[in-house]
């Protein structure tokens, strides 16, 4: 009788484990992964943020994708902070020319809430077959509807293609 209780008890044991072992492996997931992904979500963005400035505009772009509490940061100037650097961009002429950039690389917080993206720009004036390229660095801010928002930008003319 003892033989069969053990015998038994020896079954559950194993079937509990098998089960707590295919439960704890099913629920792991690769960090890097995921931090890859959230990465090339984030490029992804300042993509779209490069490719409304082409069709709409700098100003319509930053307009679109800043966010209420933003940072600029541009040469000879103190930092525009709010709004503003929402008045800094509606004062700003971008008729002459479009503006595009490409990132070069992304990086997100463990917490999803910060990111940041750095790239080079290239600025087109109209009319003309030379451009004009620099660095960038923007940080984003995960909104709570989980949209990105531009929360600090600055940039560095000068710079090959």
């Amino acid at each position: 009788m003892m033989q069969k209780i053990t015998c038994h008890f020896t079954l559950v044991m194993f079937f509990f484990m098998v089960c707590f072992a295919f439960s704890c492996n099913g629920n792991q997931h690769n960090p890097g992964e995921e931090k890859a992904a959230k990465s090339l979500e984030l490029m992804a963005v300042d993509r779209g943020f490069s490719a409304l400035s082409k069709t709409e505009g700098m100003k319509a772009a930053y307009i679109d994708y800043i966010d209420s509490n933003a940072v600029m940061l541009r040469a000879n100037h103190l930092p525009f902070v709010g709004a503003n650097a929402i008045d800094f961009l509606i004062q700003q002429n971008d008729a002459d020319y479009v503006i595009t950039w490409e990132p070069r690389h992304a990086e997100v917080a463990a917490s999803g809430e910060l990111g940041v993206t750095y790239g080079v720009y290239m600025l087109h004036p109209k009319g003309m077959d030379t451009a004009v390229y620099g660095t960038y660095t923007n940080v984003w801010k995960k909104q709570l509807d989980g949209k990105w928002k531009l929360f600090l930008n600055t940039s560095n003319e000068g710079v090959g293609k």
